[in-house]
């Protein structure tokens, strides 16, 4: 039966491909929006761990975690060093590291840190950086960077880097260059797209750049007389925190909110995280439906494919019904090639978004930094193509039942 099929489908082969690419288009999508959805929660979720609270200047929960985290968007305020040495030093906090944002190289961000952030940081679940070559800076003017800068840019150890004023600025620090000492292995994080400096190397390179703008005398001032300057920074972006004690966090948390010499702000990564999720939910649900929908109307084109050739195939179900195929048999045939025209529908559909986000998910991450994480072929494929298949046989019960009770009553002989 299924092979009889497959020859009845093969001769309205046009008729067929048309059916099978609306189907494919309408998997394609919905596989498209579920497997970017979670793609992107995912990644987003294995950024960061094992850090109780990240500390910025008051502004907005989730404009802090972007772009402390995620390197997305800019602080609106910083943090003074004073204010930073205060949180340092509280008993209930067990560690902090500084983070300095600002500049770039060549589209990557470059991160002011100490080198205790290498220690601290960690993601997918407590997992530590490591090193795939080289070490963490040293010198001054040394520079770790992430397994996508070092792709994108193929720089190896030793190679030389000039940092740049701002993100999109048109001035560069070529007075001071720097040496890279480390590569990091990939983490599938915004770290791989980050140039790591140390916080004094960021004060050393904006010697002579007070105004905002390279003074005429900053090619004056050699390096010699930098590294003789005291380069403690000003200020920071943003502080990672780790407590004591997890069960002080709310107390830490408000302590801080409540800081009366300068606006602060504390947050919890894995709550805002879940806040974004719900502002983001409507969106998501919204899509997810109507990609159910667009499936909905790929699943009708099977039932208005096998409908409208009803009428031209009464004689072959006649003729059917002549050599001994039963009613059962003529049921089976058509629920078949519903089945068959499904099934290959949303292989296809599969196929075609997984081949896509192969190629675009790289694209997606070097120029945005958007980070999705399993992609690739998964449960919800499976999961897709049994239903799929299974609803497009249901549907075609309806027609073959018309197509059953047609041939019981044309005989070998159809009036039209």
């Amino acid at each position: 039966m299924f092979q009889l099929a497959w020859r009845s489908l093969l001769n309205r082969r046009i008729a067929a491909t048309l059916t099978v690419f609306s189907v494919a288009l309408s998997v394609a999508l919905f596989l498209g929006v579920e497997k970017v959805r979670q793609g992107t929660r995912a990644g987003f979720n294995s950024t960061i761990s094992g850090t109780e609270l990240i500390i910025g200047a008051r502004s907005g929960p989730i404009n802090l975690l972007l772009y402390s985290v995620f390197r997305l968007g800019d602080a609106t305020a910083e943090i003074s060093w004073p204010t930073y040495l205060m949180l340092a030093e509280r008993p209930d906090i067990e560690w902090t590291v500084p983070l300095s944002l600002g500049d770039s190289h060549r589209g990557f961000r470059v991160l002011g840190t100490t080198a205790e952030y290498f220690d601290r940081y960690k993601f997918a679940g407590g997992r530590s950086l490591e090193f795939s070559q080289g070490q963490q800076f040293d010198d001054l003017f040394d520079a770790v960077i992430g397994a996508e800068v070092a792709r994108a840019l193929d720089y190896t150890i030793s190679s030389g880097m000039v940092l740049t004023h701002g993100l999109a600025g048109f001035s560069d620090h070529d007075n001071r260059p720097f040496r890279v000492v480390g590569i990091l292995k990939r983490t599938g994080t915004p770290v791989d797209r980050t140039v790591h400096v140390s916080l004094e190397a960021i004060s050393a390179i904006h010697v002579g750049w007070e105004t905002g703008a390279k003074n005429p005398y900053a090619d004056r001032i050699t390096e010699e007389m930098v590294r003789s300057f005291d380069l403690t920074p000003k200020s920071v972006t943003a502080v990672m925190a780790g407590l004591e004690r997890k069960g002080t966090i709310l107390r830490t948390q408000r302590a801080i909110k409540t800081y009366p010499r300068e606006a602060l702000m504390a947050i919890i990564p894995g709550k805002v995280l879940a806040d974004l999720w719900q502002i983001t939910g409507f969106i998501e649900r919204a899509l997810i439906g109507l990609s159910i929908f667009v499936i909905a109307v790929g699943l009708v084109s099977i039932l208005t494919s096998i409908l409208t050739s009803l009428n031209e195939r009464r004689r072959e179900m006649s003729l059917l019904r002549a050599i001994g195929a039963t009613p059962i048999n003529i049921l089976l045939l058509l629920v078949a090639e519903a089945g068959i025209l499904g099934l290959i529908g949303v292989v296809i559909g599969s196929g075609l978004i997984n081949t896509l986000l192969f190629v675009i998910t790289p694209i997606l991450t070097d120029r945005f930094g958007v980070l999705l994480i399993g992609v690739g072929v998964s449960t919800i494929d499976f999961v897709t193509i049994v239903t799929v298949t299974v609803a497009a046989m249901v549907i075609g019960t309806g027609p073959a039942i018309v197509a059953v009770r047609r041939s019981l009553a044309d005989g070998l002989n159809v009036h039209i």
